[in-house]
């Protein structure tokens, strides 16, 4: 079985924990997701079942979408409502007064990483060390918040929608935004909505995951691992530079310099290529190994 399923990651697991789940249920060992959410978070996870998770490193490294709430007025030792709450103010923040600020949060940024996050510093997970009552110094990381738009409130919340780049964490952004306002933040609820090529209407909810594997019917779940490559126009080769493909060799190709999708004349998704100075190279290989 070789494919993505883009979950509805439910609140309360672990991004590892669903792929666990599925590796028991689609019995196979070959089961990675890209894009780790937060066990509070809920939305869109792909999941790369068989040889597609050789197809990972390109996914990390999509924009992601989200909403996100921001409660004002609390601070926390995690950045959001699971954490110890160091700080409770009181806060009389408007629209206008929070719009006036989330410019200065768009753009190429620097973002300290929080303390209960897997990073590792000096070999060991800052989570580890943040549960022991550890705080060390984290060197900022860049990332990219391509926009943040005021979508309304929900129960006193903010609702944001946040367009940023691979390893932006959401909840240091809204404690960020909280204390920048002089109150303190915390991210109250996150649902991602959009990982690369993949949008909340592509998902199936974990539950419905299980029940169409149990009944053998993956047919509209299980995406090809050629989908996520989908901005790249394909082309097709004949069997002598498809043999080349197969074994790893480069081949003269005419076209412009560029990424392509490259499939057999049966149409079989054989590799990621990228043409330079009219050869195409293999970027990553996809065909399925006998």
């Amino acid at each position: 079985m070789t494919g993505i399923i883009i979950v509805d990651k439910p609140a309360g697991w672990t991004s590892q924990d669903v792929c666990s789940k599925l590796r028991g249920v689609l019995h196979e060992k070959r089961v990675g997701h890209s894009g780790t959410l937060d066990p509070m978070a809920t939305g869109v996870l792909p999941v790369f079942v068989g040889r597609a998770t050789r197809a990972v490193e390109f996914a990390e490294n999509d924009r992601k979408r989200y909403t996100a709430a921001l409660r004002l007025g609390v601070v926390t030792d995690t950045q959001d409502i699971s954490g110890n709450v160091l700080e409770s103010n009181i806060c009389k923040i408007s629209d206008t007064d929070l719009l006036s600020v989330l410019p200065e949060f768009t753009g190429r940024l620097e973002q300290i990483p929080p303390m209960y996050s897997a990073i590792k510093i000096g070999g060991r997970k800052l989570y580890d060390l943040a549960r022991k009552g550890q705080s060390v110094e984290r060197p900022p990381r860049r990332i990219t918040v391509y926009s943040i738009t005021l979508l309304g409130r929900e129960s006193g919340d903010f609702l944001l929608d946040i367009e940023c780049s691979k390893g932006t964490y959401i909840r240091t952004l809204c404690h960020d935004i909280g204390r920048r306002l002089g109150c303190g933040g915390v991210m109250a609820s996150l649902r991602r909505t959009r990982a690369g090529a993949f949008g909340i209407d592509d998902a199936h909810a974990l539950s419905e995951v299980i029940e169409k594997s149990e009944s053998g019917d993956l047919g509209g779940i299980l995406l090809p691992v050629d989908s996520l490559f989908s901005a790249s126009p394909a082309v097709t080769v004949d069997p002598a530079r498809e043999k080349q493909c197969r074994c790893g060799s480069d081949f003269p190709w005419d076209a412009s310099d560029g990424e392509y999708r490259v499939y057999s004349e049966a149409g079989e998704f054989l590799m990621l290529g990228r043409t330079e100075g009219k050869t195409m190279h293999t970027v990553k290989s996809f065909f399925e190994v006998v």
